[in-house]
């Protein structure tokens, strides 16, 4: 990743509306050029405002947002102009063609024509083919892909995607991953909410966590996925036994209903050190094993952990 300053840096943020709700507290958050950044959340825990604060389409109650060195307030057409969104709802009823639609939200930010810029962004989604077919006749996963192309229409440096994939079938889904990466390698920096795990796993450089109007953490994905994941040993056992033998019955060891198998979930740091010497303590014990097989936490299990231990 580069040494430039963060894209995209939100100080201290807060959003309470009228009504009282609290929406956001506290928010500090850097998101860095080029990297698609996961922000992972249950419903109303706060993603789309967030997202909304920094588009300029809500106004914070505290705080201060700036996209690439410019305030969304004072400098609202300016931060404005380096952001393509890309919101949740389908509302695309239109009569106009896929590519008049471009044209139309090109021209909205003041930019000159470009036909050879259109069409590299329509081919890059699949949609050139269609490019002088009326939006109202296109599916849903097709309508997702126009409002896509439309946010790119202006060249910006960031897209906003909120649920890309919300209601897309999984195929449709990892062909759409496919082009967010696209977009990324470009240099377009892409910032995603979504409910689906997978999708964050699957395609963030970095991830947040936001519940309840708080920024749980920040991390790199894989160093989450180091610091939180924990594994899972299983052991199927040659002998079915009918309770732990004393010497075993310290451990943190779970015995199957059976007695056929046993298994114990365990951190990085133990695995180091603790495997062998389980091993050797059961060997002790008179218990042998036919087989054993290890996994992983889900970024799903390390979520559902952390919003748990936040509530």
């Amino acid at each position: 990743m580069s040494s430039q300053p963060p894209i995209v840096r939100v100080a201290r943020l807060e959003k309470t509306y009228a009504g009282g709700l609290r929406a956001l507290s506290a928010i500090d958050l850097e998101i860095r050029h080029g990297e698609i950044f996961a922000l992972l959340g249950p419903n109303g825990a706060g993603k789309t405002t967030l997202i909304n604060i920094i588009c300029g389409i809500v106004t914070p109650s505290a705080g201060s947002v700036t996209v690439d060195g410019h305030d969304v307030q004072s400098e609202f057409r300016e931060a404005r102009a380096r952001i393509g969104l890309v919101p949740q709802e389908l509302a695309m009823t239109s009569f106009e063609t896929v590519l008049t639609s471009m044209r139309f939200s090109r021209g909205l930010f003041g930019k000159p024509p470009n036909p050879a810029y259109l069409e590299k962004v329509l081919k890059s989604l699949s949609l050139w083919d269609k490019r002088d077919t009326k939006i109202m006749t296109l599916s849903g996963g097709m309508k997702r892909r126009v409002m896509i192309a439309k946010a790119l229409s202006h060249e910006p440096q960031i897209l906003f995607l909120d649920e890309p994939t919300a209601g897309v079938d999984v195929e449709l889904r990892r062909a759409m991953w496919e082009v967010v990466r696209s977009l990324r390698d470009t240099g377009v920096t892409v910032i995603l909410t979504t409910h689906y795990i997978e999708e964050a796993e699957e395609m963030a450089d970095r991830i947040g966590v936001i519940n309840q109007g708080k920024l749980i953490l920040v991390e790199n994905k894989t160093e989450l996925m180091r610091k939180l994941g924990r594994k899972h040993l299983t052991l199927q056992l040659q002998t079915a036994l009918a309770c732990l033998p004393p010497e075993l019955a310290s451990l943190p060891l779970v015995l199957s209903t059976d007695g056929r198998e046993l298994s114990y979930t365990y951190d990085q740091a133990w695995e180091r050190s603790g495997i062998a010497a389980l091993l050797e303590q059961m060997h002790r014990a008179g218990i042998r094993y036919k087989d054993l097989h290890t996994s992983q936490s889900s970024l799903e299990e390390i979520f559902v952990g952390l919003v748990g231990r936040a509530q």
